[in-house]
Protein backbone atom coordinates (compact mmCIF):
# COMPACT_ATOMS: atom_id res chain seq x y z
CA UNK A 1 0.00 0.00 0.00
CA UNK A 2 1.08 3.47 -1.23
CA UNK A 3 1.82 6.02 1.43
CA UNK A 4 -0.49 8.20 0.44
CA UNK A 5 -3.34 5.30 0.91
CA UNK A 6 -1.47 5.10 4.60
CA UNK A 7 -1.87 8.90 5.40
CA UNK A 8 -5.54 8.85 4.12
CA UNK A 9 -6.66 6.10 6.08
CA UNK A 10 -4.96 7.29 8.98
CA UNK A 11 -6.09 10.53 9.02
CA UNK A 12 -10.29 9.30 8.39
CA UNK A 13 -9.85 6.44 10.38
CA UNK A 14 -8.49 8.26 13.56
CA UNK A 15 -11.08 10.84 13.52
CA UNK A 16 -14.16 8.63 13.07
CA UNK A 17 -13.00 5.84 15.73
CA UNK A 18 -12.72 9.24 18.26
CA UNK A 19 -15.97 10.39 17.50
CA UNK A 20 -18.21 7.08 16.73
CA UNK A 21 -16.88 5.89 20.06
CA UNK A 22 -17.10 8.86 22.24
CA UNK A 23 -21.00 8.79 20.67
CA UNK A 24 -21.05 4.99 22.13
CA UNK A 25 -20.17 5.75 25.63
CA UNK A 26 -22.16 8.60 25.55
CA UNK A 27 -25.32 6.79 24.28
CA UNK A 28 -24.64 4.01 26.61
CA UNK A 29 -24.57 6.00 29.74
CA UNK A 30 -27.85 7.97 28.33
CA UNK A 31 -29.90 5.39 26.75
CA UNK A 32 -28.49 2.19 28.01
CA UNK A 33 -26.40 -0.98 26.84
CA UNK A 34 -28.49 -1.81 24.08
CA UNK A 35 -28.33 1.68 22.00
CA UNK A 36 -24.84 1.21 23.17
CA UNK A 37 -23.81 -1.88 21.34
CA UNK A 38 -25.80 -0.38 18.39
CA UNK A 39 -23.07 2.70 18.34
CA UNK A 40 -20.12 0.00 18.36
CA UNK A 41 -21.54 -2.18 15.75
CA UNK A 42 -22.25 1.42 13.68
CA UNK A 43 -18.64 2.25 13.93
CA UNK A 44 -17.36 -1.69 13.19
CA UNK A 45 -19.77 -1.32 10.23
CA UNK A 46 -18.37 2.04 8.89
CA UNK A 47 -14.29 1.19 9.62
CA UNK A 48 -14.19 -1.65 7.82
CA UNK A 49 -16.07 -0.85 5.14
CA UNK A 50 -14.11 2.88 4.09
CA UNK A 51 -10.96 0.98 4.59
CA UNK A 52 -11.52 -1.95 2.17
CA UNK A 53 -13.01 0.84 -0.42
CA UNK A 54 -9.64 3.24 -0.01
CA UNK A 55 -7.52 0.15 -0.40
CA UNK A 56 -9.10 -1.49 -3.21
CA UNK A 57 -9.43 1.97 -4.86
CA UNK A 58 -5.46 2.51 -4.43
CA UNK A 59 -4.48 -0.65 -5.84
CA UNK A 60 -6.78 0.02 -8.81
CA UNK A 61 -5.40 3.51 -9.54
CA UNK A 62 -1.51 1.75 -9.45
CA UNK A 63 -2.52 -0.63 -11.74
CA UNK A 64 -5.17 0.80 -14.22
CA UNK A 65 -5.62 4.98 -13.31
CA UNK A 66 -8.40 5.47 -15.82
CA UNK A 67 -10.98 2.85 -14.29
CA UNK A 68 -10.67 4.91 -10.93
CA UNK A 69 -13.75 6.75 -11.05
CA UNK A 70 -15.26 3.74 -12.21
CA UNK A 71 -14.53 1.47 -9.91
CA UNK A 72 -15.21 4.34 -7.13
CA UNK A 73 -18.68 4.55 -8.31
CA UNK A 74 -18.95 0.90 -8.09
CA UNK A 75 -17.31 0.99 -4.63
CA UNK A 76 -20.01 3.57 -3.25
CA UNK A 77 -23.19 1.67 -5.36
CA UNK A 78 -21.96 -1.90 -3.31
CA UNK A 79 -21.35 -0.13 -0.18
CA UNK A 80 -24.81 1.51 0.02
CA UNK A 81 -26.58 -1.59 -1.37
CA UNK A 82 -24.70 -3.54 1.51
CA UNK A 83 -25.76 -1.35 4.24
CA UNK A 84 -29.15 -0.97 2.96
CA UNK A 85 -29.12 -4.99 2.90
CA UNK A 86 -27.65 -5.02 6.45
CA UNK A 87 -30.97 -2.38 7.67
CA UNK A 88 -33.23 -4.54 6.17
CA UNK A 89 -32.02 -7.71 7.85
CA UNK A 90 -31.15 -6.00 11.09
CA UNK A 91 -34.55 -4.16 11.11
CA UNK A 92 -36.47 -6.37 13.70
CA UNK A 93 -33.26 -6.88 15.74
CA UNK A 94 -33.92 -6.36 19.56
CA UNK A 95 -30.44 -7.47 21.16
CA UNK A 96 -29.12 -3.48 19.92
CA UNK A 97 -30.90 0.02 19.15
CA UNK A 98 -30.94 -0.34 15.43
CA UNK A 99 -32.30 3.84 15.45
CA UNK A 100 -28.63 4.30 17.27
CA UNK A 101 -26.74 1.87 14.60
CA UNK A 102 -28.23 3.58 11.73
CA UNK A 103 -27.46 7.12 13.35
CA UNK A 104 -24.03 6.04 14.31
CA UNK A 105 -23.24 4.91 10.81
CA UNK A 106 -24.34 8.34 9.05
CA UNK A 107 -22.32 10.38 11.40
CA UNK A 108 -19.54 8.21 11.34
CA UNK A 109 -19.64 8.21 7.28
CA UNK A 110 -19.77 11.76 7.59
CA UNK A 111 -16.55 11.98 9.72
CA UNK A 112 -14.79 9.76 7.38
CA UNK A 113 -15.75 11.85 4.40
CA UNK A 114 -14.60 14.96 5.78
CA UNK A 115 -11.76 13.94 7.04
CA UNK A 116 -10.87 12.15 3.51
CA UNK A 117 -12.02 16.06 2.17
CA UNK A 118 -9.62 17.47 4.49
CA UNK A 119 -6.93 15.19 3.58
CA UNK A 120 -7.11 15.65 -0.39
CA UNK A 121 -7.65 19.56 -0.13
CA UNK A 122 -4.39 19.93 2.53
CA UNK A 123 -2.43 17.38 0.41
CA UNK A 124 -0.15 18.47 -2.68
CA UNK A 125 -0.72 15.44 -5.27
CA UNK A 126 1.07 15.31 -8.68
CA UNK A 127 -0.85 14.81 -11.28
CA UNK A 128 1.37 13.82 -13.97
CA UNK A 129 4.44 12.00 -12.75
CA UNK A 130 7.53 13.89 -13.70
CA UNK A 131 9.68 11.27 -14.87
CA UNK A 132 7.08 9.85 -17.21
CA UNK A 133 6.88 12.83 -19.16
CA UNK A 134 7.77 11.85 -23.03
CA UNK A 135 10.61 13.13 -24.55
CA UNK A 136 8.21 15.13 -27.26
CA UNK A 137 6.69 17.49 -24.40
CA UNK A 138 10.41 17.89 -22.51
CA UNK A 139 11.67 19.27 -25.64
CA UNK A 140 8.23 21.48 -26.44
CA UNK A 141 8.94 22.80 -22.46
CA UNK A 142 12.31 23.21 -23.42
CA UNK A 143 11.89 25.85 -26.63
CA UNK A 144 9.09 28.06 -24.61
CA UNK A 145 11.06 31.17 -23.36
CA UNK A 146 10.59 32.36 -19.79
Amino acid sequence: MDNFTKMILRRAALPTAIVGLAIAVVVWLAMGTAAGIGALLGVAVVIPFFTVGQVVLARIMQNNPAMGMTVAMMLYLAKIGVLAILLVILADVSAFDTKVFAVNILVCTLIWTMAEVWTFANTKVLYVDPDNVPDTVQTRRADVPE
